[in-house]
């Protein structure tokens, strides 16, 4: 039984040893021109300008959250669909889970819904 996970932990082992030599190579070989503007934050082009700690608008969190429900639909909901004509034989209860799965969903939706969510004012 053991001998089945020895692929996986020579590809693990193989991945850690690229990971540490790459890090060890950069770290030794890479230039070490040190310079103040070099450690001055830089974002997108733009320098910074004010404090990094502000309050965000509850809108932003109301979009993310909306983000994380439809992906999360979305990578249950594309397998469920390759294999439900196989699994249907079993009996409807793939069918009923997925119908209890999308109305959760859909609870989620009429959430942000009412908090105003997909209001773009």
């Amino acid at each position: 039984m053991l001998s089945d996970f020895i692929p996986v932990l020579i590809l693990g082992g193989f991945g850690f040893l690229f990971a540490a030599v790459t890090l060890i190579l950069t770290h030794l070989l890479g230039p070490k021109k040190f310079d103040k503007v070099k450690y001055i934050p830089y974002e997108s082009g733009v320098d910074s300008v004010g404090d990094a700690r502000f309050k965000f608008n509850v809108k932003f969190y109301l979009i993310a959250m909306l983000f994380i429900i439809f992906d999360i639909e979305a990578v249950f909901l594309y397998p469920w669909a390759v294999v439900y004509k196989d699994l249907l034989s079993v009996g409807q209860f793939i069918l009923i889970e997925m119908v209890v799965f999308i109305l959760l969903l859909l609870v989620g939706y009429y959430y942000l819904l009412k908090k105003g969510a997909f209001d773009w004012d």
